[in-house]
């Protein structure tokens, strides 16, 4: 199992990722958990996302004024979508959320952090393209489910 939040109310739900075809609800406002695309996460509720996951979590600390920030968007919404189940997507904004940007040390954005098992284990700071992005997550030589 893991936390994730939902998209339209924020309550955070316990979800199993290997029955993600199953279209999980919310527990709180019954609509759809979407795990296909990037997840907000907030200083709030990303230790509970990070330290729950059975799946890597991706957070892109980024924030809404920044253009490679923007420019990092599709390529992140595209990998959510393939892989959901499987890994993690996350977003976190930086200007709304201090303590974290703070906590783990942000000095540019956007910046990259893979956690697995609850603890960092990658880092990318700057905008990278697709196949950088594909390397980072080991993504490249897995058949996407």
């Amino acid at each position: 199992m893991s936390t994730v939040p939902c998209t339209f109310c924020s309550a955070l739900n316990h979800v199993d990722l290997a029955r993600v075809a199953h279209r999980p609800k919310c527990g709180k406002c019954s609509r759809p958990i979407l795990l296909d695309r990037p997840l907000r996460v907030t200083d709030g509720n990303i230790d509970r996302i990070i330290n729950d996951a059975e799946v890597p979590v991706v957070i892109d600390f980024y924030a809404d004024w920044c253009a490679p920030c923007k420019a990092m968007g599709p390529v992140m919404d595209e990998i959510a979508h393939e892989n959901p189940g499987r890994i993690l997507i996350a977003k976190l904004d930086t200007d709304q959320n201090p303590q974290s940007a703070l906590r783990f040390n942000i000095r540019g954005i956007p910046t990259l952090i893979v956690f697995e098992n609850g603890r960092e284990s990658k880092r990318q700071t700057g905008a990278i393209g697709r196949q950088q992005l594909e390397r980072l997550l080991d993504l490249r030589d897995q058949a996407v489910s």
